[in-house]
Order: C-alpha cells, then structure tokens, then sequence
C-alpha cells in the first residue's frame, strides 16, 4: 500500500504541490512507494499550477484507514486533516505552522517544522544535492508554492531563505518571477465560479479565542473589487456557514495582494468589536480597510482579540 502524502482541508497551493514534491522524492529517491493526495478540490491558483506545469491533479480522499502509511505536510493540526487521522500511521510531519498537538504516531517520527513562509521551502533544504534529479514540473510546482505563500515576497512571512530558492529555481527553470507571479495570481483572483459559501471556505482555518470559535477566512486577490462587490451575499451567508462548521463567526479578509492591505467585512457588532479590539481600527460601516495586513499566521490569528 501507498504511503499517502497530503496537506489541509480546503487545499491551497502549498497543500497542492508540497505533496507532489514530497511523493516524487519518496518513490524516486527514497525508493518508498508514495502517492500525493488531496483532501478536497485545489483551489484556482493551485489548479493554474497542475495546468500550467502538466501536472496530474492528486486524488482526492476523505479519510483514511487504520495503519495507512502517511506523510502529513503544510499543517500539523487535526482540525484541517481526516476525522480518523489518528488511525493512521503518521510516518512523517513537514509543516511550517505553529505546533498545535493532538496527532498520535505509533512510534517515534520524523519531523521537521521550521518558521519559513513555505513548506515547500523546507523540502529543498531536506532534498539537497538530490534536487539535481527532480523534474521540471516538479521544480516548478515548488517554485509556484513558495510565490503563492510569500505573495511574491510580500508577505511578512518571507524569509531570506524563501527568497533565496524561489530565485535559484526561477533561474534554473528560465523564469520571470514577477511575470509568471501575475499569471498566478490572476488565476487565484478569478472567484467568479464559485458560491459565497465556497469562497467563505475556500482559504479558512478554525480558531478559538476567549471562548468564540471562529472560522478565519482569506481571499487574497489582485482584484478585490470582484470579490467586494459580492459583499451582501457574503455576509448574508456567513450565519449559515458559521452554524454549520460549529462556529460562532466568519470572519471574512479580503487581502489586496498588490495595495498591501486587508479589507475585512464587518456584518455585525461581534466582527465590529474584533476589528476594533484586534486591528486599533476605526469602524464606521459594514466593512474596514486594514493596511499592511497581508498575512493570516502572522498578523491576523495571532492578534485577535474579542
């Protein structure tokens, strides 16, 4: 049986491409049979990578079986994996998120969590010399995943060390960042197929503070003009997307990925109160530009207050 590799519910890029570069490296180098996965459909920008690189898409599953051979990349947090994930056999963890506990191995393991922007990032540092045998489509997927998670360096999660890479392989694959970055984020910010309660989950985590659940949403978007002027209907479907994943709010950012920015939308006074408490933002209506807010790990969750 495959070892399966995968990442997050609701995949992104980086959730998208790490198991495609952890999976080559396992079954190619390693010589460990390996198969990446995926635990729903990828979003826009991440389905541009498969397309554009000539990827296959991963599997899609929606649980695994006791004493599966896993590898669990870009979170380590059981809230965003399998329902029975502890049945599993976790043989390996590479994440670049907070520790959070909760998953059980059966014995010791290797893990690897390092504060850098990307998964992918680290997986370069742990392939090495190896990397000289990767494919083109796989060095580009790893490319994509580090310029999707550092919004081409934007974000306040970029390291050197993700600059660093994604330069070395851009260079190697004949690449114009920015160029190519316009065209994933292009493909990111075209939302228009997709209902108000999938873009609510599109790009969410689950987060408890004082008491309220939350479920912290992000669209980051070269135009957020599209996604603003769906506002009502967001906001009219964030009671019914709270109640149903047993949270208290949605709390909804639009992130201007070229302006540097948040808007986040203020549908009632608890949203009011938190844009207030957590941001030292001024509301006056049913939405509040936030500057320089780029990054959920780094400068949302950490700071919300209610």
């Amino acid at each position: 049986m495959s070892t399966l590799v995968f990442g997050h519910k609701s995949p992104d890029t980086d959730s998208t491409g790490s198991p495609i570069i952890w999976a080559w490296y396992l079954n190619q180098i390693k010589g460990i049979d390996a198969a990446p996965a995926l635990l729903g459909e990828p979003n826009t920008e991440a389905a541009f990578m498969l397309d554009h690189w000539k990827l296959d898409k991963p599997q899609i599953i929606e649980g695994v079986s006791a004493g599966q051979d896993v590898v669990i990349v870009d979170t380590n947090n059981p809230a965003e994996l399998p329902d029975d994930i502890n049945a599993a056999n976790i043989t390996g963890i590479i994440d670049h998120h907070k520790l959070v506990g909760g998953l059980e191995t059966a014995g010791p393991i290797e893990i690897r969590i390092e504060p850098v922007a990307c998964t992918a990032t680290i997986m370069w540092k742990m392939i090495g010399k190896d990397m000289a045998q990767m494919p083109t489509e796989v060095k580009g997927a790893m490319l994509t995943c580090i310029l999707s998670d550092t919004l081409e360096f934007r974000s306040p999660t970029t390291t050197q060390e993700d600059k660093a890479i994604a330069w070395s392989l851009a260079e190697d694959l004949g690449i114009d960042i920015p160029t190519y970055a316009a065209q994933m984020f292009a493909a990111k910010s075209d939302v228009s197929a997709f209902s108000e309660a999938e873009l609510l989950r599109m790009d969410s985590k689950e987060y408890a503070v004082d008491g309220k659940q939350f479920r912290v949403s992000v669209l980051e978007t070269t135009s957020p003009e599209q996604v603003l002027a769906r506002k009502a209907q967001l906001m009219a479907a964030m009671p019914g997307v709270a109640e149903e994943d047993g949270a208290d709010q949605v709390l909804l950012f639009v992130v201007d990925i070229l302006n540097e920015e948040a808007t986040m939308l203020i549908p009632n006074d608890l949203t009011k109160t938190v844009a207030e408490k957590s941001f030292g933002a001024s509301v006056s209506g049913d939405q509040v530009v936030l500057p320089g807010i780029m990054s959920r790990k780094k400068q949302i969750i950490p700071n919300l207050k209610v």
